[in-house]
């Protein structure tokens, strides 16, 4: 297994790239800004991209998934439920993409947005069970996502309680690698560390740890933060229904 995690900062978010170094495959997750980064890192790797994944469609920043899927001729995913105006590899809830001796299971979690996906990830070489979950901006370290970017909040917010609640029957042991960090808008409480697991925010996350659906609903309908500048159109853009300028 390979795993290289990228920490943006403008705006803040967190980008992936993660496979199989013995069979020379990968895929790269949420990626943002130049493409160069993802390129040298698959390379020095000796490996060859063949996803770019966005677990969602973004309204906090322009998706660089698109370019670099161009860029490697890779194959560009997005969940089944994706409204976008361009063609993509739509990938639905329990399909495995495989990466030589990793695979990553897609689980449809919608809430944030309605199309957002989860990958969960094995490592054969390592074990027969998932040992990491990237999870975008469903689950993040310390809070879940925001539920009002795509439709109302309170929806959003009944759809990410059925989203928790797949996540949380994960084992305690998977690791979460989220979409964003402390410093993001996409969240309230986030951390600043980047990484935790599944038994961990279920012991400390407030709204992760809410087994109730409308005690949840009244969670995540508290203290939301201003939405992302441009979130309307920053979001058309990544869906191929506005142009970014130049």
């Amino acid at each position: 297994m390979i795993l290289r995690q990228f920490l943006h900062r403008e705006p803040v978010g967190i980008s992936y790239l993660f496979g199989c170094g013995g069979k020379a495959t990968c895929a790269v997750v949420d990626p943002a800004g130049e493409i160069e980064p993802y390129l040298r890192a698959a390379e020095e790797g000796g490996m060859r991209i063949a996803y770019v994944i966005d677990t969602h469609v973004h309204a906090d920043h322009v998706s660089a998934g698109r370019d670099l899927a161009d860029a490697t001729g890779a194959e560009y995913a997005l969940g089944a439920k994706a409204d976008v105006g361009f063609p993509f590899r739509a990938v639905a809830d329990g399909e495995v993409l495989p990466l030589g001796n990793v695979k990553a299971q897609i689980l449809h979690t919608p809430g944030h947005t309605p199309e957002h996906i989860c990958l969960l990830v094995t490592d054969h070489t390592r074990a027969d069970e998932p040992w990491f979950v990237l999870t975008g901006h469903t689950l993040m370290v310390g809070d879940m996502g925001r539920t009002e970017l795509a439709i109302s909040a309170e929806d959003g917010a009944r759809d990410l309680f059925r989203s928790a609640a797949r996540l949380r029957a994960l084992p305690d042991h998977v690791e979460v690698m989220a979409g964003a960090y402390a410093g993001s808008v996409c969240g309230r409480w986030l951390s600043g560390k980047p990484w935790s697991t599944i038994g961990f925010e279920k012991r400390h996350n407030a709204a992760f740890a809410i087994t109730g659906a409308d005690e949840f609903v009244r969670e995540m309908l508290v203290e939301i933060p201003p939405p992302p500048p441009e979130a309307a159109r920053l979001r058309a853009i990544n869906a191929g229904l506005a142009v970014a300028a130049v």
